[in-house]
């Protein structure tokens, strides 16, 4: 048995739009029900008191036993379950009717998982998120503490990408790197990706010779693994890369990741040895880093000169306006950079301290030379290393 797995009591599951549809590619209420029941069974296993007796499911105001199990599920198919009602043969390429399809599907999702829930005495939370939710420090804390009381108050959060306003995020990657976005900011204990796959390949599944990996310890394992970018079923809009990326975001950051088939989610919650285990890579970082690391995107870009980039990367000070070139972007006091070297390669991001129309007058200098010529609101650092981590 999987010891990551059984002794997870936190875990965010993320479901693919291809496990919950047909074939013509209509919401399939038979499988969304059959995934409730699976995972309403794996919570009501762990709700279990101090004596060992089954803990009724939570009443708002109730207490929880100090070992009960959480769960968020990020659920994909609004889109997908909106085609049938819409009359369209096939996911739509043009954004307005993607946007609409996920209007009426949405609806239909949810209310699905609420009667499939509602079965096993358990109330879901509909949380819909934008990129934005994610990048922003605020929003990333507001979202944070919507999902907290959820929890707290036994509701299973259903997660999905507000298609219905998002623009470039609507192809975010089939809700993959949304699900690990939200297993660290909830700090889950394990993420498990249910897809229409049922493990990672060496290759194509299909093509003789080609092998299950069982477990990923370390980029090493996945050095000569050909990993296919499309979906089988045609109503999704992730593939097996955006699974991996998720996994490197979430064991990056201390979560473990199974990646396994819908049908085999009883035993892979089980702990079974189903589908693929990608081990955490080193204990969790600061959550701040990490958010900085993968939920934020650069409003520009500081070069670097050699000298600098050896002080940032391999002594892990802090950056100062000597030891910049260039400045690209347009960006605030706060906002996010990338710190790139002479070839344009991003080896760090940080939160810059200077707006991008001061910085060019700063370059080179030192910052006593510019606290005497300007002032000593000037004798700081543009990055600090605090707020800076290595890509």
């Amino acid at each position: 048995m999987r010891e990551a797995v059984t002794s997870a009591r936190r875990i965010v599951v993320k479901v693919g739009s291809s496990s919950l549809t047909t074939a013509a590619g209509g919401l399939d209420a038979e499988r969304v029900g059959a995934l409730a029941d699976v995972l309403a069974g794996w919570l009501a296993d762990g709700a279990t008191g101090p004596d060992g007796r089954p803990v009724e499911p939570a009443v708002p105001g109730r207490r929880r036993a100090a070992d009960h199990r959480e769960l968020v599920l990020v659920s994909s198919g609004a889109i997908a379950a909106g085609l049938a009602p819409l009359g369209l043969a096939r996911r739509p390429r043009d954004l307005a009717t993607q946007q609409a399809a996920a209007s009426v599907g949405q609806g239909l999702l949810i209310a699905h998982y609420s009667t499939g829930f509602a079965r096993h005495g358990r109330t879901v939370g509909q949380v819909l998120l934008t990129v934005d939710d994610v990048t922003r420090r605020a929003h990333y804390r507001n979202a944070y503490r919507t999902l907290r009381k959820l929890l707290d108050l036994g509701a299973v959060p259903i997660v999905n990408e507000n298609d219905t306003v998002a623009t470039d995020e609507i192809r975010f990657g089939d809700n993959d790197r949304l699900a690990a976005l939200v297993a660290a900011l909830v700090h889950a204990d394990l993420l498990v990706l249910l897809s229409d796959v049922d493990a990672l390949y060496t290759g194509d599944p299909a093509r003789p010779g080609t092998v299950r990996i069982a477990e990923v310890h370390d980029e090493q394992d996945l050095a000569e693994v050909a990993i296919g970018r499309a979906g089988r079923a045609g109503v999704g809009t992730g593939g097996m890369v955006t699974k991996v990326e998720a996994a490197r975001i979430a064991t990056g950051f201390g979560i473990p990741v199974v990646l396994t088939a819908t049908p085999l989610a009883t035993e892979a919650l089980a702990g079974e040895s189903v589908g693929t285990l990608f081990h955490r890579v080193r204990q969790r970082p600061a959550a701040r880093l990490f958010w900085l690391a993968h939920a934020t995107s650069p409003r520009g870009r500081l070069h670097l000169d050699p000298g600098a980039v050896q002080a940032v990367v391999d002594r892990r000070k802090s950056l100062l306006p000597a030891g910049i070139t260039a400045v690209d972007g347009t960006f605030t006091a706060g906002d996010p950079v990338d710190l790139v070297d002479d070839a344009g390669a991003a080896v760090a991001r940080g939160l810059v301290n200077y707006d991008a129309v001061e910085l060019p007058g700063l370059l080179g200098r030192s910052t006593s030379e510019l606290a005497a010529a300007l002032g000593p609101g000037y004798e700081r650092e543009v990055v600090h290393r605090d707020d800076l981590v290595l890509l």
